[in-house]
């Protein structure tokens, strides 16, 4: 008898750190869903964004390539995706169909990269004249262009409970979308169904009952490093971000993290339903199934927020791969796996599971292949923002160009990042070769900060506050729908 071909089923959320699970260790976050998926499949402890932002990291995911490839490391929201081969677009060469539903993050926002179909949720994203699905599916339940009338942010860090019924959150509506897509599949060809959830990124909103359940119990305070209680003397990169974003006062600040850590439980939750879809439908033990996020959130560490950095908070993710049935020898259940990977890596794992070649354009490995990385290089952001970084599995060096500064952090020793080595005597030949290294991964216009092969950087500058009157790409009223206008071209912020 011929063994049934493999569905997959990707999952994504947006801005989750990998230390924010149950099975990470974390002493307040519920993720049942998520644990007994690591309990049946292998987690992935040192798993990165090759670019901790969102627009590059999805390139990464969606072409199985470094940002070097695929031609962004700034989070250009306007460029389109590369001539590359995508999953969507190898996996239908192989016979599948293949649906998105959730986030993609394209442009322009109808492209399905290789899909058959989007289901589109775009976080309130007009560009290019577009109405997604999600706020189609508002509409037509009485509550056209509201899905901002909480009066959150969807890049600060106030929060309020969703402020419409609970089966129009948007988790709820991508959990069903996905559930329907499944039911709908063509029985006769396997599936690949891409699931992109858009928390628990800002704007914090969860459902009450969800906030209820942290807000009765203790809740972890960020850390401080040591490197990091002199504003001074930082990095101006890190200087900016200070000043970008205020540092919220004791209390504020543990409900901000009851509010995120209720989004990721609901994600959690919602999960169930998707993964119980499967086994009703009598398919479950012949999908392939893989979490992941693009990046993390600082989430207050060290004074800082959001992503862009190298910091643990902000580019480590989780990644938790549950094999088909039949991989129980890949795919060991229970098991930890500390080897250096990364988003670029879901395309060669996912291929190798399901027996399809991985395009030449590829740079990712197979993680469940024997072939190791001795070093994971990662970066975002050029100019004054620039932060660059290479790991080589227990210390990781972290580079800022502007101010030519680094950090050196032993993550078996300190994986909370408390204690910077790069000015300890003991750590200048770690240092110096993790900094030759760095030197030989740098291209375009990082090029400039060398000086006969050595990195070389550019002096400090003073940064001062940025004005904010946009408040951080802030929502409105979306209804009725935005006119079309051209979003490469740049518009007045009133």
């Amino acid at each position: 008898m011929t063994e049934p071909r493999k569905n997959v089923l990707l999952v994504t959320v947006d801005e989750w750190p990998a230390r924010l699970m149950g099975a990470a260790g974390h002493p307040v976050i519920e993720t049942p869903t998520l644990d007994a998926l690591a309990r049946a499949g292998t987690r992935y402890v040192n798993a990165y964004s090759e670019t901790p932002v969102c627009v590059p990291a999805r390139r990464s995911l969606m072409t199985g390539t470094d940002p070097r490839t695929h031609g962004d490391r700034t989070a250009q929201g306007t460029l389109r995706m590369p001539d590359l081969p995508t999953l969507a677009d190898t996996f239908r060469a192989a016979g599948y169909q293949a649906t998105a539903i959730g986030k993609l993050h394209v442009y322009p926002q109808r492209d399905r990269i290789g899909f058959d179909d989007v289901i589109l949720a775009e976080e309130g994203r007009q560009l290019d004249g577009c109405v997604d699905d999600y706020e189609a599916f508002l509409a037509e339940r009485g509550h056209a262009g509201e899905q901002f009338l909480h009066g959150m942010g969807n890049n600060e860090y106030g929060w309020r409970p969703w402020h419409l019924p609970e089966e129009l959150h948007p988790t709820n509506w991508i959990a069903t979308s996905a559930a329907r897509a499944i039911k709908r599949r063509d029985p006769t060809r396997p599936g690949f169904w891409y699931v992109s959830f858009t928390a628990p990124h800002p704007p914090l909103v969860p459902l009450q009952s969800y906030f209820d359940r942290y807000a009765r119990r203790p809740v972890d305070e960020p850390v401080t490093g040591e490197w990091a209680e002199n504003f001074e003397a930082l990095p101006p990169a890190l200087q900016s971000v200070r000043l970008y974003w205020p540092n919220l006062p004791r209390e504020q600040m543990a409900d901000m993290r009851r509010a995120y850590y209720a989004l990721c439980t609901h994600i959690d939750h919602q999960l169930r339903l998707i993964i119980g879809t499967l086994r009703e439908e009598g398919i479950l033990n012949d999908t392939v199934i893989l979490f992941t996020s693009d990046h993390g959130d600082m989430l207050g560490d060290h004074g800082l927020y959001a992503k862009r950095l190298m910091y643990e908070a902000s580019a480590n993710i989780p990644m938790i791969l549950l094999g088909a049935a039949s991989d129980a020898d890949r795919v060991a259940p229970g098991a930890v796996d500390d080897r250096l990977c990364g988003l670029q890596d879901v395309m060669a794992t996912l291929f190798d599971l399901c027996g399809i070649a991985a395009p030449p354009s590829s740079t990712g490995i197979s993680m469940v292949g024997a072939e190791r990385r001795d070093i994971f290089y990662v970066e975002c952001s050029e100019g004054l923002e620039a932060t660059r970084m290479v790991h080589d599995g227990r210390f990781k060096l972290i580079w800022y160009p502007v101010g030519d500064r680094f950090q050196l952090f032993d993550l078996d020793a300190d994986p909370r990042e408390t204690r910077d080595l790069a000015d300890v005597p003991d750590h200048q030949d770690r240092l110096q070769a993790l900094g030759r290294i760095l030197a030989g991964k740098l291209y375009g216009s990082d090029l400039a900060y060398l000086a006969n092969g050595k990195i070389v950087g550019t002096p400090a500058v003073e940064v001062t506050a940025r004005p904010n009157r946009g408040l951080s790409g802030q929502r409105g009223l979306q209804y009725p729908p935005l006119p079309y206008r051209d979003p490469k071209v740049a518009t007045r912020t009133l």
